[in-house]
């Protein structure tokens, strides 16, 4: 057994482990570590950018879109507690990320001494957004540590996982073996046969089935799994806003949330895949149950416990369950439903064109980027448009902060998505106000050649929260937002810069990039205040305001329910 420092056997198990990048700022804790990885920068990449937090997202963004594990490395206290909300979005979208976390030395834990980034019960704080962590107490432990860690975020269901490790362990030197992974590993969960047997009964007995997917399917990479059911079925598929891509918009059976209104009310059976299916705002099920069979597939039997409902769950990875009820399923000649999805896209569609002016940069946005181009939204009026009515054709094309909503993340998980995607092109969409949380990693961008098209809708403040408190208080507070001026920004940092007045520029602009990203390039769009989208956002809305009524149901009167 070689003698090595606690650092080298972190950088030599990275190795093992496969990784080629990682994340993170350095930091008297972690002077071991970075001196370790310096001896490797030849294998592995330390990408630095600005901020923790940033740290964090890249590595999210990273592994949403590469199905690698995303690692990140920060100091304890300040450091950990500025890189939990890029975990929290990780742990929200079942993201694989390990957080390499430093710690105060090993004979000061738990003394409360006020050692430097010292905090009250780190491992406490991480364990809110991690689905498992560990500590090194000895240099020996580091590589079994590291292996499990890997074990972890990509068994089951996938989610962050931490290791902390204090310096004097990192800097103390033993005899350490480092692990080779084991060839082919699976941490799947596979599927129960019964469970599987009783979900495609189901299905296969149902007058108008329909396939509802979610993110969980997209982190599984079960795209195609999902399309060869429905086809067998002809079940249209319901991809939520977790869900978009995960098969091609331009497929026959696809929908979106929206038209999956009109689809609900006729069906007589579901299956739920890789969702929670909960609505975000209520805390009640996505949509109501009267007269519905519901089959599930998740790796977690939490996703159906109430207010949801499931007559026959599959818990297993959602690739291998939906596989699995296919193979099933017997032999069926169900009928081709693609003119019943036609009928509710363009019933779709006539609302969709009435969010204007949203609708017009939306269309924009995908004119001008290749199929295969990775959009990143954030919690704009534009991103949330994008939602429901971007067309997406490749799977993980898509990507959203899932049901954490994290303001600010956008424009750095773009950057980690650039880092693990060099050969495509990368857009992030963001507002004003959520750029402006992390408009120092333009630095980032430039310095790493992280050639992202970054689209800013200025509308000079926090927009989406001012039409709310307008709406319920006749006036906003404290919204309005003193912005750079965007040239002057980009040229500061080194960044190319445009400026788009009209939806036609910004198709011409951002063609333009994405047929030769050759640079970062910041377009800033100035636009005015915009009517909410809220309403064709969720699948199950609110009753519709005075004077107000949904459209008739293009499939006719829903049948009556039990």
């Amino acid at each position: 057994m070689p003698e090595m420092t606690g650092g080298e056997a972190l950088a030599g198990q990275l190795l093992k482990e496969g990784v080629t990048d990682l994340f993170g700022l350095p930091g008297v804790q972690l002077d071991w570590a970075t001196d370790a990885l310096r001896r490797v920068a030849n294998t592995i990449r330390f990408i630095v950018p600005r901020h923790e937090q940033a740290a964090s997202y890249m590595a999210d963004g990273y592994a949403r879109s590469t199905g690698k594990v995303g690692v990140c490395m920060v100091v304890p206290g300040p450091g950990m507690l500025n890189a939990m909300a890029g975990l929290s979005t990780a742990y929200a979208c079942n993201s694989p990320v390990l957080a390499i976390v430093g710690d105060i030395p090993s004979f000061s834990l738990g003394k409360g001494w006020g050692m430097l980034h010292e905090v009250n019960n780190q491992s406490g704080i991480l364990d809110t957004v991690t689905k498992w962590r560990g500590r090194a107490t000895a240099p020996d432990q580091i590589p079994a540590l590291v292996r499990e860690a890997f074990r972890q975020a990509t068994g089951g269901r996938p989610r962050p996982v931490a290791l902390e490790i204090p310096p004097d362990i990192l800097a103390a030197k033993a005899d350490i073996t480092l692990i080779d992974p084991p060839a082919g590993e699976d941490n799947r969960l596979y599927p129960d046969s019964t469970q599987v047997a009783a979900a495609a009964a189901l299905l296969a007995r149902a007058k108008l089935p329909i396939i509802y997917v979610g993110g969980g399917v997209l982190s599984a990479r079960a795209g195609r799994a999902v399309q060869a059911l429905a086809e067998k079925l002809q079940a249209p598929v319901v991809m939520g806003e977790n869900g978009r891509g995960a098969i091609p918009d331009s497929h026959p059976l696809a929908v979106t949330s929206l038209a999956a209104r009109a689809l609900f009310q006729h069906a007589d059976a579901v299956l739920v895949a890789g969702s929670r299916f909960v609505d975000g705002m209520t805390g009640g099920s996505a949509w109501p149950t009267p007269g519905i069979q519901w089959a599930w597939v998740n790796a977690e039997a939490e996703a159906w416990a109430p207010p949801r409902h499931a007559d026959a769950p599959v818990q297993a990875d959602c690739r291998l369950g939906i596989e699995a009820i296919t193979a099933a399923l017997p032999g069926l000649s169900p009928p081709n439903r693609a003119d019943i999805v036609r009928q509710v896209r363009d019933w779709a569609n006539a609302q969709m064109d009435q969010i204007a002016p949203q609708i017009g940069w939306v269309n924009a946005l995908r004119d001008a980027m290749p199929k295969d181009a990775i959009l990143v939204g954030e919690l704009t009026q534009v991103g949330y448009v994008a939602r429901f009515a971007l067309p997406v054709e490749t799977e993980g094309a898509f990507m959203g902060p899932g049901y954490q909503g994290t303001l600010g993340y956008g424009f750095p998980t773009a950057l980690g998505v650039a880092a693990g995607n060099p050969d495509r092109a990368v857009v992030s969409i963001t507002g004003d106000g959520g750029f402006g949380w992390a408009m120092q990693e333009l630095a980032t961008a430039r310095r790493y050649g992280l050639n992202t098209a970054t689209v800013v809708f200025d509308d000079g403040q926090f927009g989406n929260v001012a039409l709310l408190q307008k709406r319920m208080f006749g006036a906003s507070y404290e919204t309005d937002l003193a912005n750079p001026h965007y040239a002057h920004l980009a040229a500061a940092f080194g960044v190319q810069h445009a400026r788009c007045e009209t939806p036609d520029a910004l198709r011409d602009t951002l063609a333009r990039h994405c047929a030769n990203p050759a640079a970062p390039l910041l377009i800033e769009v100035p636009v005015g205040q915009m009517p909410n989208p809220w309403l064709l956002m969720r699948l199950n809305p609110p009753p519709f305001g005075a004077g107000a009524a949904p459209p008739p149901n293009p499939l006719g009167e829903p049948p009556a329910r039990a």
